[in-house]
């Protein structure tokens, strides 16, 4: 079974569009650091509360919080929490998160790093989703932002363009 963690920002956006179970039928579980599923779930009117009802999600604490004092400078909580879950017993074979400066940290650990695109792109590929555009245009009307070169992209390398 791979070890997969997910940020906060990918399951929001998934949860926004109704696409989460994406996550399932790709990596059958997904792991999230106790910070990202306080973050998800803290609201009563959040449209991730469902993730506490999945039992193919599994939420981990951190076994060092001493280790979480090294990323916090330019990292919020959740993303300091699935690098450091991420390097802790068996290494995570996939982190998925959205925010630049943790996707290079992540990739600086030597961590392998994709984004909620490339989540869809991959389910796109597997024959997930049908079509990416009216997806990638639901997110962006969901505040998810993409440069319109990269949604062009993305949508040749889906075959779409």
């Amino acid at each position: 079974m791979r070890r997969v963690i997910v940020n906060s920002t990918p399951l929001i956006i998934l949860c926004k569009i109704g696409k989460l179970d994406i996550l399932k039928k790709l990596y059958k579980e997904i792991i999230i650091p106790q910070a990202v599923f306080a973050e998800v779930t803290a609201k009563e009117d959040s449209v991730c509360r469902q993730v506490a009802g999945k039992e193919w999600i599994h939420v981990k604490c951190i076994e060092d919080q001493s280790e979480k004092k090294m990323y916090r400078a330019k990292l919020h909580d959740g993303e300091v929490e699935v690098m450091v879950l991420a390097q802790e017993g068996k290494r995570a074979d996939l982190v998925i998160i959205d925010d630049n400066a943790a996707k290079k940290t992540a990739k600086y650990l030597g961590l392998t790093v994709t984004g909620t695109i490339g989540v869809l792109l991959r389910a796109k590929k597997q024959g997930i989703l049908e079509t990416l555009a009216p997806v990638i245009g639901e997110m962006k009307q969901k505040g998810f932002y993409i440069s319109n070169d990269l949604e062009e992209m993305i949508l040749e390398q889906a075959g779409e363009r």
